[in-house]
């Protein structure tokens, strides 16, 4: 068994209470995510590893960081964002109950885990920025601030919009209620 994410573990098997810790830097081999977020293959992964024997298997801990590369949602800028991801996972000892990851050959392997928690981790619509207008509808062209839009009224609600003015006086202004009109206390 070999590979990048491939961690021996025969000093610590069946030791529960042994632990050991790994620092890895391993470039993606190919491409990891689809759609508008992704990391590049050649990129770097960094991982910090804490294996631990437990009765069941080894316990595996990481904290993992990479870059990702991707396209904003709205205006389609291209970007690269920093990813920072943790991981726990039980590799149990082959031959006891089934488990997603087991223990094989003295060694676990980190990559399936470390890939999946990476992919999951990516944005389904990444942004450039939090506020962004996204492209015109009409042009195409990216808008620079956020586009207004004018209410139309339909012309069949004219005649309410009438009755939601204030209420004017004979000359056509505003009337306001006079002191003796307010409701004492």
């Amino acid at each position: 068994m070999s590979g990048p994410l491939v961690l021996p573990v025969r000093d610590i098997l069946r030791a529960p209470g042994e632990m050991r810790e790994f620092e890895l830097t391993v470039p993606v081999a190919e491409k990891w995510g689809e759609g508008l977020a992704w990391v590049p293959a050649g990129e770097d992964v960094h991982v910090d590893a804490r294996l631990e024997s437990v009765h069941e298997g080894i316990l595996v801990t990481a904290e993992i960081s990479t870059t990702y590369d991707g396209q904003c949602s709205r205006c389609l800028t291209d970007l690269t964002r920093s990813l920072e991801v943790e991981f726990q996972e039980l590799f149990g000892y082959s031959g006891d109950e089934a488990t997603d990851f087991e223990v094989q050959d003295d060694h676990v392997d980190l990559e399936t885990g470390v890939r999946d928690a990476i992919v999951l981790s990516l944005p389904f619509q990444p942004v450039c920025q939090p506020d962004c207008p996204g492209l015109d509808p009409s042009t195409g062209e990216k808008l620079t601030e956020a586009p207004v839009t004018e209410t139309q009224i339909d012309p069949r609600w004219t005649a309410l919009a009438a009755l939601s003015a204030p209420p004017t006086d004979h000359d056509g202004e505003a009337s306001r209620p006079a002191a003796d009109d307010t409701e004492k206390s």
